[in-house]
């Protein structure tokens, strides 16, 4: 009994030490935090700098606009997916201008570059990179080379070379001497160029705009709309608000679904006011005096969609490569487009090198059209998914409903051709899946000359029909002609094959490893690549069918004879 009461007594003891440092304790943490809370509201009352020196622009809200947008390609059970968020790292901030030292940037965020300021090269005449259209060829090595393919494989083009070129760089003169005597009236329509893009680069996106801005006249050009196709890339979300709200005249409009080109044409469309819808890629760059034809041409008649003479930017060095006059645009049985030789202008009167041209079909590069008559005649095919094809299916629309497409040679305007295409889609046919729709709605029974054409594309209808009531509602409402009307009068060049027991295929000699083209006494053998896809062109009698290429004499003659004498390596006709 002594033990057990002795040991309760050292219990109680131990019991009493521990609260009084628990008591001690908690004394001390209060008056600790009673001790820096006035510590720091002395702080915080004395002028220096915040805490944090970068903070997150919000954007205009007059000029960006959230637009809730029907996404046609999950009615067409295309799954998209959705707008991810991003890391705090992968956003972009500017510095407080608040008269404030902006911190060091950590790493992953990026500089805000403001209209003159991107690294030199928006003040024209300081950086001389490119100038007048010239190549750029930097020599890189080592980290800096790994980081140039790098943006090759991202972009589709060198966007190290293109970072280095100005934004308001200057082009060689390339239009025709007659054209510096035109005269256009001083009432011209108004116009909005609607430029779209999805994880465009930084440099071309604005070279882009600012070519726009540079050479279109106050005048006439209403707005430019920017339509972000919902892009993914930081640069292009609060940074490009922040930069826009500082151009004038240029709105940014988001989707929040992805639309694809077609749709995402259209949103702008539907948002324009200008009287004169120009359609843009984002990595184009105009030359001096290039939007004045194209409305001219509008005014004169608003049914007739136009084009400027579509020049190329080499997408390794950024050279500026003008396109040789005439030219028109066409396309083949496998709904294929491409730019042509125009037979019908060659060695004609010299005047006719200031005069639009008609052409069966158009580019997708720049288009300008008026916003009455896009309306009207359905704008673009909201059934099209994300990318392919769409400018082929208005341009047959356009032609075969009352229309015309015409090239306007005393405007040109480049366009860089990507080395390959950047974009991983959802269903890798999309591409077939809207030449598919393009055959059913359009072609007529012609539409199996296509499927002849391409093999993918049959088997895909064999599995699937799409859903066209809404269109050929629309081509019964409008009128719109046959293809047997287009091909006889818009395109006759087109040639039909003939409904006769054949192969088609490629045509080569089996002893030449470089594929060479049979040869004949009428034509000239040319080399054809295995892989890639030759197109066909007019001038001196050239004629160049995917992989068979000869130099004739005698057109029809030839065609006659491939189908009564070859025997290919193809797939059945």
């Amino acid at each position: 009994m002594r033990l057990w009461g002795r040991a309760t007594a050292v219990r109680r003891r131990m019991l009493c030490l521990w609260l009084l440092l628990l008591g001690f304790a908690l004394v001390t943490l209060a008056l600790s935090d009673l001790f820096n809370r006035d510590r720091r509201d002395h702080i915080r009352d004395k002028p220096g700098p915040p805490r944090r020196p970068l903070q997150r622009i919000p954007s205009p809200p007059d000029l960006e606009l959230i637009v809730e947008s029907r996404d046609p390609a999950l009615e067409l059970g295309v799954d998209v997916a959705p707008l991810k968020s991003l890391q705090e790292d992968e956003l972009l901030f500017v510095p407080s201008m608040q008269g404030t030292k902006s911190a060091p940037q950590k790493k992953g965020s990026y500089k805000v570059l403001m209209p003159g300021t991107n690294k030199g090269t928006s003040v024209p005449g300081t950086q001389r990179h490119g100038e007048m259209g010239k190549a750029v060829r930097l020599h890189l090595g080592g980290l800096e080379r790994d980081m140039e393919l790098a943006a090759v494989q991202k972009y589709g083009f060198n966007e190290v070379v293109s970072e280095r070129i100005s934004l308001h760089r200057r082009l060689p003169e390339t239009r025709h001497p007659e054209c510096f005597g035109e005269q256009y009236s001083e009432s011209l329509p108004s116009a909005s160029v609607v430029i779209c893009f999805h994880d465009e680069a930084w440099s071309t996106l604005l070279r882009t705009v600012h070519s726009v801005l540079d050479t279109a006249p106050k005048q006439y050009l209403q707005e430019v709309l920017l339509v972000d196709d919902l892009s993914q890339h930081g640069h292009l979300k609060t940074v490009l608000s922040e930069y826009v709200s500082h151009l004038d005249g240029v709105r940014l409009i988001r989707s929040t679904r992805r639309l694809g080109a077609g749709g995402c044409r259209s949103l702008g469309a539907a948002r324009a006011v200008g009287e004169v819808l120009v359609f843009m890629d984002s990595h184009c760059e105009c030359q001096k005096g290039w939007l004045e034809p194209l409305l001219e041409r509008v005014a004169q008649d608003r049914t007739t969609v136009v084009s400027p003479i579509v020049d190329v930017i080499d997408w390794q060095t950024f050279r500026y490569n003008a396109t040789q006059w005439p030219v028109r645009g066409v396309f083949d049985w496998r709904l294929d487009f491409y730019w042509e030789s125009n037979p019908q202008l060659e060695d004609k009167d010299p005047e006719m090198a200031v005069r639009p041209a008609r052409s069966p079909a158009l580019g997708g590069e720049v288009v300008a059209i008026d916003r009455h008559f896009f309306q009207s005649v359905g704008a673009y095919d909201p059934g099209m998914l994300l990318w392919g094809a769409e400018h082929i299916e208005l341009s047959i629309r356009v032609w075969s409903c009352g229309g015309s497409m015409e090239v306007v040679p005393c405007s040109r305007v480049a366009h860089l051709n990507r080395h390959h295409l950047p974009y991983h889609f959802p269903d890798e046919d999309l591409l077939q899946r809207n030449k598919i729709r393009i055959a059913a709605i359009w072609m007529d029974a012609y539409k199996k000359i296509f499927y002849r054409r391409d093999t993918l594309a049959h088997f895909i209808r064999q599995s699937e029909s799409p859903n066209i009531t809404e269109r050929l509602r629309l081509k019964r409402s409008l009128g719109c002609r046959n293809f047997h009307w287009f091909l006889t009068t818009v395109y006759p060049q087109l040639y039909v094959p003939q409904d006769r027991p054949a192969l088609s295929g490629e045509v080569a000699q089996t002893h030449n490893t470089h594929s060479s083209v049979m040869d004949t006494a009428d034509c000239d053998v040319i080399f054809c690549l295995s892989e890639a896809v030759q197109r066909w062109h007019r001038r001196q009698q050239m004629l160049s069918l995917f992989h068979v290429c000869f130099l004739c004499a005698q057109l029809e003659k030839i065609l006659d004879y491939l189908d009564e004498r070859i025997l290919p390596n193809g797939s059945p006709s």
